[in-house]
């Protein structure tokens, strides 16, 4: 504990000679781990912002879409359109464990919906109960979304989107509840059940839900005779669950509308879990990229902290070779000048790292978040930046350590 205890004194007594030097070497260590913190810390508010938004069209889903056959099959030619009936999805969900959740979904654009004065032409959509779940169309507090007993009796109910709402009833307060109010969808009156929550969404396969204006499927049909679907979503445990569920979509429709299940353009199959699956590559890269600039940056200041160590070594020289004429060691030696080197790691470590949370922090404050995220110092980060501090503290201590310990103390003595 001396021992320590004289090697700190020595480093505290080296920070008093040379502010200056000491000053512009702890800045470089302090800037570096600026850098690796700040950098990783956007990256993991980068990928969380950009995962929310993605999920905001659902969580594993698979939206399906009828396609054109490339291929010719059972006596019939190739290039024949294959048009989804909500019979379909029925059909699939009896054949098929793995989808957890299935809703058919017709689409109409152009229809009129009135509150008043007010004409929005959203995307009306007609859907079933389970669409809430999969899509993630959640109706705030005080409505609801579409039930069974809607579906069975044809009834004329509506759920908003949450900027269809603003936009029909703009003229009054945001807060007025308009669940119970009725609006005109073409000259058919609807009465509104529910307004969705605010969601963030980041990709669509029509138009973002905010926007659209979601009735029962049946009453859909009733009411404009269409008689394909747009699409149909479904939703299954998990991503190994999603694989096995397409193929047997493949081959239970292919037998129903005579086409090869090994044909891929006969359907068109959206599975977000893929997708999914790119943007954790997508953003593993992006973390290893941030992670090198910033050990580059890290290293340049633990070169620095190593040319001074060198510049210190040579000052001392003489010192050294006092101090093994009076019987101190190599391992000493190199203890002190080691400890010397990390400390000065350290302490500009722990300076970056109290000046990347306040950056952090301050960052928080302004409006980036919708776009790129809050950025987090992630237990992760803290780890990694810890790492690459020991990492750089080591090399830059004991190489030279390592040559003060080595020199000759006759030699130390003649200068």
């Amino acid at each position: 504990m001396s021992r320590f205890g004289a090697a700190i004194g020595q480093f505290l007594a080296d920070v008093r000679n040379q502010k200056l030097r000491t000053t512009l070497t702890l800045l470089g260590i302090t800037w570096g781990t600026v850098a690796v913190v700040v950098l990783l810390a956007f990256g993991v508010g980068l990928e969380k912002q950009t995962m929310k938004r993605f999920h905001g069209l659902g969580d594993r889903v698979v939206m399906l879409f009828g396609g054109t056959t490339t291929r010719s099959f059972e006596g019939f030619p190739e290039g024949r359109s294959i048009r989804l009936r909500e019979h379909d999805a029925w059909t699939l969900a009896a054949q098929i464990p793995e989808i957890e959740r299935i809703s058919p979904e017709y689409s109409r654009w152009n229809t009129p919906v009135r509150n008043g004065r007010q004409v929005l032409r959203p995307n009306i959509a007609g859907v079933w109960p389970d669409y809430t779940f999969m899509r993630n169309v959640i109706p705030d507090r005080g409505g609801r979304f579409i039930n069974q007993e809607d579906i069975d009796n044809r009834r004329r109910v509506a759920v908003l989107g949450n900027r269809a709402r603003d936009f029909l009833f703009e003229d009054e307060a945001e807060d007025v509840d308009v669940v119970g109010r009725q609006i005109m969808i073409g000259a058919t009156p609807f009465t509104i059940v529910g307004v969705m929550m605010p969601k963030q969404q980041s990709s669509s396969y029509s138009s973002r839900d905010r926007d659209r204006v979601f009735i029962p499927g049946s009453t859909h049909h009733a009411m404009f005779g269409q008689l394909y679907l747009n699409n149909i979503v479904y939703q299954t445990a998990s991503a190994d669950a999603s694989r096995r569920a397409e193929g047997r979509v493949y081959e239970v429709l292919g037998r129903k509308y005579r086409f090869d299940s090994a044909d891929e353009d006969a359907l068109g199959v959206w599975d977000t879990t893929e997708f999914e699956k790119m943007f954790e590559y997508l953003f593993t890269g992006f973390h290893i990229f941030f992670a090198i600039v910033g050990t580059f940056t890290l290293t340049v200041g633990g070169i620095g902290v190593a040319n001074i160590m060198y510049v210190v070594v040579r000052e001392r020289t003489r010192e050294i070779g006092i101090k093994r004429s009076v019987g101190a060691r190599k391992q000493d030696i190199l203890r002190q000048f080691f400890i010397e080197a990390t400390s000065m790691v350290l302490i500009g470590g722990a300076l970056g790292f109290v000046l990347s949370l306040g950056l952090v922090k301050l960052v928080s404050f302004g409006d980036m978040e919708e776009f790129i995220g809050a950025p987090q110092v992630s237990p992760t980060v803290a780890i990694v930046t810890m790492v690459l501090l020991g990492f750089v503290g080591t090399a830059a201590g004991y190489f030279p350590a390592r040559k003060a310990a080595g020199l000759d103390p006759v030699e130390c003595l003649r200068q």
